[in-house]
């Protein structure tokens, strides 16, 4: 099943992946690029892009950058996890923290995140 995105967003989608932090490139060049079951980075969801979407799983991870801690950036991070998980998506069962990226070990541990999260 396709997900509605605004194609508005698609633009600023590329524009993101090209232009992707540290954090993300890290974790999708050295992780998610190859995990199986397969998932794309800055995924344009309804008027939303999502830092990482697997479709099998429904799950969409976000990056925690220093935007989603102030009190609009969180206000607005609880709307839009509300609006995903209205699509039946896993919203917040994973957002992680800029400096667990950095984190080898928590990498390594990811693989059973990702299975006790869609399981």
């Amino acid at each position: 099943m396709s997900l509605e995105y605004n194609k508005k967003n698609i633009p600023l989608a590329k524009n993101l992946r090209k232009n992707a932090t540290p954090q993300e490139r890290h974790l999708w060049y050295d992780f998610l690029s190859t995990y199986t079951p397969r998932f794309q980075r800055q995924k344009a969801i309804g008027d939303f892009i999502a830092d990482f979407y697997c479709d099998k799983a429904r799950l969409v991870i976000e990056i925690d950058g220093s935007q989603h801690y102030s009190p609009s950036g969180q206000k607005q991070d609880a709307f839009r996890t509300e609006i995903l998980k209205s699509y039946g998506l896993k919203a917040n069962e994973l957002i992680i923290q800029t400096r667990m990226v950095q984190d080898v070990l928590y990498l390594q541990q990811l693989p059973l995140i990702l299975l006790k999260v869609y399981l």
